[in-house]
C-alpha cells in the first residue's frame, strides 16, 4: 500500500509549483502538477481565492477539494508528484461525482499516473 499523500502548506512550495509544473483547466478545478525527481508519497496543496466568495463559501469549497483527491488517491495512490488544487466558482455547486472524475480527467490529462 502508498503512504498516504503529504500537504504543501509553504508559499514557495505552491509557487514552484505553479513555475515549473503542467497546468491543467476542467470545469470543476484547475491542477498544477510538478514530479519530483526524488519520488516519495505525493505532495497535495489546496487553494481557493477570494474571488470564490467569503471565508465560509471559499472553506467550503476547500473542504469538497480535499475529499475529492482523499477518495480518489486512495483507490489510485501516485508517487514522486506534488499537486495544486485550485478550487473555481463552479466546484462548490458541481455534483460530487462530477467533480470526482473532473479531478480524475485532470490527473490524466497531467499525465500523473498511478
Amino acid at each position: 500500500m502508498a503512504p498516504a499523500p503529504q500537504r504543501l502548506k509553504r508559499r514557495p512550495e505552491f509557487l514552484r509549483v505553479a513555475a515549473r509544473g503542467r497546468k491543467v483547466a476542467v470545469t470543476g478545478l484547475v491542477l498544477q502538477a510538478l514530479t519530483r525527481p526524488e519520488g516519495g508519497p505525493a505532495r497535495l496543496g489546496f487553494t481557493v481565492t477570494k474571488k470564490v466568495g467569503n471565508a465560509v463559501v471559499r472553506n467550503r469549497t476547500r473542504r469538497r477539494l480535499k475529499e475529492a483527491a482523499r477518495l480518489l488517491l486512495r483507490e489510485a495512490p501516485v508517487q514522486g508528484v506534488d499537486l495544486v488544487l485550485i478550487g473555481r466558482d463552479t466546484t462548490r455547486k458541481r455534483p460530487f461525482g462530477a467533480l470526482m472524475e473532473d479531478l480524475r480527467r485532470a490527473l490524466g490529462r497531467a499525465g500523473v499516473t498511478p
